[in-house]
């Protein structure tokens, strides 16, 4: 049975937010929300975890998970970014944005693409998950809420815990979130690459309108 939090969206409580880090370094696989929509969750150096989540989302390895981190400053630890990427990255961050970038040595094998050795990253519009990374001190594993054999995210915290309450550790009860997912959108090339169409503009990419 999982845990059910209730966190304010702008002012996160301070005692449930470490709770929520507890959970995750002891191995915990969450549900969160996010600037787009809920995801799912879990500590970055766990491979039990990350293999659950992948099981609960129904993917595989070849299918990106994403790294959320608090800020820009992080980016070089885990992604080989030149100054055109960086300057388009910042021009949208933090927001709705997932990047898929060049991995570093440093990254774990089985968080990169297998065939392509790249990584998503994206650094969220929203105090819960700030205040909570910034509780860890690291970046956590993450990927939209979509269940199989759904095609939409969940924004629903009272419907995850229906549907996951035996499949997770903890649900973050931190309001409805817009119904979209994230905008991923590839920068390992010469120009960018819209992988998926999602909550955010895409005209700084020269992409089009928004989606």
């Amino acid at each position: 049975m999982s845990q059910y939090f209730r966190i304010h969206p702008d002012n996160p409580q301070s005692r449930l937010i470490k709770q929520a880090a507890q959970v995750l370094s002891g191995g915990g696989v969450i549900a969160l929300p996010t600037d787009s929509s809920y995801a799912l969750a879990c500590h970055l150096d766990d491979r039990d975890a990350v293999d659950r989540l992948r099981r609960i989302r129904g993917i595989d390895e070849r299918q990106h998970l994403s790294l959320l981190v608090r800020d820009l400053s992080e980016l070089a630890n885990f992604a080989i970014v030149d100054n055109r990427q960086f300057r388009m990255i910042r021009s949208v961050t933090p927001g709705p944005y997932v990047f898929v970038l060049v991995a570093t040595k440093e990254v774990p094998r089985r968080l990169s693409h297998p065939s392509r050795k790249t990584i998503g990253l994206r650094v969220p519009d929203h105090e819960i998950v700030r205040t909570l990374l910034a509780e860890l001190g690291q970046p956590v594993i993450a990927s939209t809420l979509i269940l199989p054999p759904d095609v939409d995210p969940l924004n629903d915290p009272e419907e995850i815990r229906s549907r996951l309450e035996k499949q997770i550790d903890l649900v973050i009860d931190g309001g409805a979130c817009p119904r979209e997912p994230s905008t991923v959108i590839d920068l390992t090339g010469t120009e960018p690459e819209l992988i998926r169409a999602g909550r955010g503009s895409l005209e700084p990419f020269g992409l089009g309108a928004t989606a």
